[in-house]
């Protein structure tokens, strides 16, 4: 079977005011980060911080990677990045995007509860160090 790779960025976004999350419930019935799949010729971090944007109206600045996962879903190989991000600039109204339900500032334990597939939760990937990100240009 030949499997299809599909880059797919995300950011995570806490209010240390609140000590919340920024989700997103996706058209799919799911509770997700903001992010989506990586475009042709752009970089992990640009991806980032287009899909942030095209979903939540929030303009972020792209830190470490804090978590990658891995799945095979249909024909697809994919791969899930997660990068620490920090919110420059916050919008006037989320703008509507198709995908996305509604966007939402939840508590920790409430991310913990909607996205399982951190098993070790939400929280230890907010207090992690991260790997660093480095684009090599040519």
């Amino acid at each position: 079977m030949d499997f299809q790779r599909v880059d797919v960025v995300y950011a995570l976004l806490f209010d240390t005011n609140t000590n919340k999350i920024l989700m997103v419930f996706n058209r799919n019935g799911t509770w997700s980060l903001p992010g989506g799949a990586v475009e042709a010729g752009e970089t992990l971090r640009e991806a980032t911080v287009r899909e942030v944007k095209e979903e939540t109206g929030y303009d972020i600045k792209v830190g470490n990677i804090v978590a990658l996962n891995e799945a095979f879903i249909d024909k697809n190989h994919i791969y899930f990045i997660t990068f620490h991000g920090q919110i420059t600039k916050r919008p006037e109204e989320i703008p509507h995007e198709e995908n996305i339900i509604k966007v939402k500032w939840v508590s920790l334990e409430e991310a913990d509860r909607l996205m399982p597939y951190h098993p070790e939760g939400i929280s230890k990937l907010l207090n992690e160090s991260g790997a660093n990100y480095t684009f090599q240009k040519e």
